[in-house]
Order: structure tokens, then sequence, then C-alpha cells
């Protein structure tokens, strides 16, 4: 199935992202999927322009059709521009508070193209159905899950327009090994989502895996350091970014005050600064891939710049730019790039990403890599 790229937006929006938090208090941003075209260049803006808005302009209160967005996001050549729905909007925004709706359960598909179940939610509805993580998803309702893109399979387990609401339900065909093939049917509910993982290793070693940036995520990191260790691996594989103030948050756990970075939006810069008091002693690595993106590459940048963290692992994915979501005439949001954002030596990831300190090859793996490095760091002064 060929995705649009309305629907490759809105599918990679399924995570979360460097949001507009910064510019007037919204709640979410928004990032391309990767293996989308970027938009290039349209001179034909007509239909937004017969609408009111000019390139440049702020389009709240517009009545703007989806397909009128569209044509500005093209006229604009906003990679990363994208619109949604009042619906779909209102339940980006909740997910970055923490919850979403859903049946508890994530996926992947390996390279023989089977998607598997690669994460089930405790005490959530796939996990009370008996899904457990490994098991074969090979249907979502009448279709083959190996047929669709994941982001699909993902989009039809939180509901389409007109199902996403608590209850509704969604029938999944499951097969554990070379077992019988089960038919379950769930009903999705609002879920935790779990954003922070702790890890307690040996010699004392806290690792600590954060996989986006939602509401109350630099408290739980706060909480997790406060306890004795002897060093810290701050895990940000996959972390596809979510609220600045959480990621800036975080990195003044780890800093006594000073810059986190910076962000340029329509002809202005602000400056993003750490609170005094953070922990400067306890030997910290940052832990970083293709999939660590935006306000995680803030924080990775703030950590590095500042030679606070010895970075570890493979460059990060390179979102440096900031949107601004306008509410239309009818309800849905429109959001536009208004600029970037830097690290405190002035880097912006956009585009090429973030070089780590000590990179993994190929065959290594950045996890044990990240753990020696953490070993030679010895306790800071």
């Amino acid at each position: 199935m060929l995705q649009t790229p309305r629907r490759a937006r809105q599918a990679a929006t399924l995570s979360l992202v460097f949001g507009a938090v910064l510019l007037a208090g919204a709640a979410t941003g928004a990032w391309g999927d990767p293996s989308a075209p970027p938009h290039r260049p349209s001179v034909d803006a007509a239909p937004a322009a017969a609408a009111g808005v000019a390139a440049g302009q702020d389009p709240a209160g517009a009545a703007l059709s989806e397909q009128q967005a569209e044509h500005l996001i093209g006229a604009n050549g906003d990679r990363w521009g994208a619109y949604y729905s009042a619906q779909e909007y209102a339940e980006f925004s909740q997910g970055l508070d923490g919850r979403y709706l859903g049946v508890g359960l994530s996926v992947g598909r390996g390279q023989d193209g089977v998607t598997e179940v690669s994460q089930v939610q405790p005490a959530g509805p796939a996990a009370e159905a008996g899904i457990a993580a490994g098991d074969r998803l090979l249907r979502v309702g009448p279709d083959q899950a190996d047929h669709l893109p994941v982001t699909e399979v993902v989009a039809r387990l939180r509901g389409r327009e007109g199902e996403r609401r608590i209850g509704s339900e969604v029938t999944l065909a499951v097969q554990r090994g070379d077992g019988g093939i089960r038919e379950v049917q769930l009903r999705r509910a609002l879920l935790d989502s779990q954003q922070v993982a702790v890890e307690h290793l040996d010699k004392g070693v806290l690792r600590i895996t954060v996989r986006a940036f939602t509401s109350g995520v630099a408290e739980q990191v706060r909480a997790a350091v406060r306890g004795p260790h002897a060093g810290v691996v701050l895990d940000l594989r996959g972390n596809s970014g979510g609220l600045v103030e959480e990621a800036a948050g975080t990195a003044g756990i780890f800093l006594d005050g000073g810059p986190v970075g910076s962000y340029q939006e329509r002809g202005g810069t602000r400056e993003l600064t750490a609170p005094p008091g953070g922990d400067q002693r306890s030997p910290l690595v940052v832990l970083v891939d293709g999939g660590t993106m935006s306000a995680a590459e803030l924080l990775t940048g703030a950590l590095q710049d500042r030679s606070r963290a010895v970075v570890v692992g493979g460059r990060t994915f390179g979102k440096g730019t900031v949107q601004q979501p306008s509410r239309l005439a009818d309800g849905a949001v429109l959001e536009l790039t208004v600029g970037r954002y830097y690290t405190p030596a002035g880097r912006s990831p956009e585009g090429a990403g973030l070089t780590p300190d000590v990179p993994a090859s190929g065959s290594e793996d950045a996890g044990e890599l990240a753990l020696r490095v953490l070993a030679g760091l010895g306790t800071r002064a």
C-alpha cells in the first residue's frame, strides 16, 4: 500500500517529537517519515492564497481545507509541515501527556518481512489477552499485517477515524512459535505510555532508557539518579523526541546551570538554560543511534558540548527544526516550520545529525561499548 505524504507524516507522528511548546505553550510537534520524500517547493499555492494565507503568514483562524493546507506546506517546501484534523491533534497532544489510546503492544518487522510483537504493556488489553513479545502478528482486522507498512499496522491498532474511542474493538490473529493461529478481540483503552525504564546493572551502574520526552519524564529521570550509583548510561536510542522542556529538564539533572541550547523562531533567538545544582560528578555516557531525534538530539548536543558526557553509538537522525501549530477555523491544526534549534556550541543537528564521540562499528554491540566507556571514565571530582 502506497503512503500519501499526509499519511506518511501522520504515521510518523505516532512517535513523539520536538514540539512547538517552545513557541507558545502548545503541546506537540511533527516530524516526517525518513523514508518519505521531502516536500518540494510548489508554484501551485493558489488554493491557500485564495483562502487569504500568504507565504510566511501565520494561518491561525484561516478557513483552509485539508487540500489547501497541503498546498501551503508544499509551497513553503516544508519537509516537516503537517496537517491534522482536530481529533488527530487532540490524540497526539494527549500522547505528550504520557497517555495514549491503544491496546498496549508495540510491533516491529524483521528482515524476513515478518511482523512481530516487540513489547507488551503490563496489564494492558493485549497482555490480558495473553499476547506476548515474540508472537507473530498475522492479521489486523481482515488484512494481512505483513502486507501493510508497520506504520499502518500501528495506526490500525490505535484505530481509524470513527474507531478512536475507549472500548472500541480490534480483532487480531496471532501465532506463537509453530503453534496454532489464535484470533483475539481487544478493546482499546487509555494507557500510560511508560517512556522511562530503569535498570540496575553490575558494579552499581544505572542504565536509564528514555523512549520519548513526554510530560513528567525529567522528574522520572531525576528520581532514578537520586539513589547511590557508580555511573549512568542514558540510553536515547530510538528516542523520537517530544517536549523540549522535558529534554532541557533532563539535561539540567546532569548540569550545574548554564546553557542547554537555543532556538530561532520568526527572527528571534531564545536561550534554554539549566538550573543550578545538577549532578556534575557521576560518570555519564549517552547512547544514541539513527533513531535519536529532535529533542533527544538537543539533550545529546547539550551534554556533549558541555563536556559532561561521552556520546557513544551511531550518528543521530538529524532533525533540528521547530514547528509552530496554528489552529484553523474548523478546529484542525496546521504545523509549519518556523526555525531551527542549536546546541550550546552553535551546532544544528538538522540534516547531518550529531556524531558520537565513540562510534560503534556495525558488528559491535553499542550497549556493551557504552558500559566499557563508562568503566573507563572513573568518578569525577
